[in-house]
């Protein structure tokens, strides 16, 4: 009760930034589905806010073709959507860091999220792509409100409302803490697709700082093993491993930070190690096939395999960022030199990328790709389904 009554009040502030003096001719406009959720009116009658609805998901259809894609900075090119909306794909995934709005200055009404948020929404070539597929959501630091943050940001619940407005929940998510979600998409046997879509930011624990800022490998954070550590909290585990245990044939688990990479200091699951076996485990226990792992959150994109930690070999794609790429913070006279990457199968790409899942299922394969802002493949690698079992 506690929650819906603030998410009452966060979005009626919501409302107020309605005639903000971003907003343009190319505003979206929508029709609110609850009366609280009526955002305020413009000069003009218009209704200008940050909802942002996509085309309607049909859990009936079987999926051939999957976009995956995040990191996006709301004020630089918005070009690449249009390549994603000429994929004609059945689904999009945007996976964390879907805008850039931490709240720096600490106010509890999110000023700077409620704006990232509506400049998003007045991008005509995000209109295109949301219009092409439904897409699906979950977040990452930068649209929870403060990089790095975990369970212990004190506006997280702030930060949900918004979310829900924003991507027009509707569903089991809005009636709890969090924003994880799950769905089966196709009902034709041998033909189902699951994508579950973790949320690694609202009740996890706080990382372990590094003891050598800005060195190779531990650039800011150190695995730390402590078993009361958490990346989900106990209610979503116990949500994943009865989702897991569904029927299904492919099963896109998706998590914004890495899950399988080793070389590197950032935010990843590798910093919690135990909640990472768990992960693991909970894939075993569950006898769940098919599970392929998507992520964002590197502003560089690549492909892992891992060996050993399940029934049978996890593959992991990464890709970030759609506008905002490693390669705009390098020196453009210095050689980009690759991390460390045991598990990896391909070089990280450092350019504008998104990735692309084609299911071919009578060959029973996967064309996992990352592809350029012109829509060009850069990388791919075939996953065989019987390989998931």
């Amino acid at each position: 009760m506690k929650h819906r009554l603030f998410a009452v009040i966060a979005l009626l502030t919501l409302a107020a930034c309605a005639s903000d003096p971003m907003d343009g001719s190319d505003a979206v406009t929508i029709t609110p589905h609850e009366p609280w959720r009526q955002p305020a009116e413009a000069p003009d009658g218009a209704i200008r806010a940050a909802p942002m609805p996509s085309a309607a998901l049909d859990e009936t259809k079987t999926l051939s073709r999957i976009v995956f894609a995040s990191c996006a900075q709301q004020n630089e090119d918005q070009s690449i959507w249009d390549v994603i909306a000429g994929e004609r794909p059945d689904l999009t995934l945007y996976i964390g860091d879907n805008v850039y709005g931490d709240v720096r200055s600490e106010d509890p009404s999110m000023p700077e999220l409620k704006a990232a948020y509506m400049r998003l929404a007045q991008s005509e070539p995000f209109a295109r792509a949301r219009a092409a597929a439904p897409m699906l959501t979950t977040w990452d630091d930068h649209d929870y409100g403060m990089n790095d943050a975990g369970g212990e940001y004190q506006y997280k619940e702030n930060a949900e409302a918004l979310f829900e407005y924003v991507w027009d929940v509707k569903d089991e998510r809005a009636a709890r803490p969090g924003v994880y979600g799950s769905w089966i998409i196709g009902e034709e046997q041998g033909r189902r697709v699951q994508v579950i879509m973790l949320d690694t930011r609202f009740f996890r624990s706080r990382l372990k700082p590094t003891d050598e800022w800005g060195a190779k490998g531990k650039e800011r954070y150190l695995p730390d093993p402590d078993p009361e550590k958490t990346m989900l909290g106990d209610a979503q585990w116990a949500w994943l491993a009865e989702e897991l245990r569904k029927p299904a044939d492919l099963r896109l688990l998706v998590s914004s930070v890495q899950v399988i990479s080793e070389g590197h200091g950032w935010e990843a699951w590798k910093m919690l190690p135990t909640e990472r076996d768990r992960l693991y485990e909970t894939i075993n226990a569950a006898n769940a096939e098919g599970v392929v792992i998507l992520s964002g959150d590197r502003h560089s994109a690549a492909l892992y395999r891992k060996e050993g930690v399940a029934d049978y070999p996890i593959f992991e794609a990464s890709s970030s960022s759609l506008n905002l790429p490693l390669r705009k913070w390098l020196d453009p006279d210095e050689p980009y030199v690759q991390e460390p990457g045991p598990n990896r199968l391909t070089d990280m790409i450092i350019d504008a990328n998104y990735g692309l899942l084609e299911i071919d299922w009578e060959a029973g394969v996967i064309d996992v790709s990352i592809r350029g802002e012109d829509g060009a493949e850069i990388v791919s690698n075939i996953v065989e389904l019987p390989s998931l079992r």
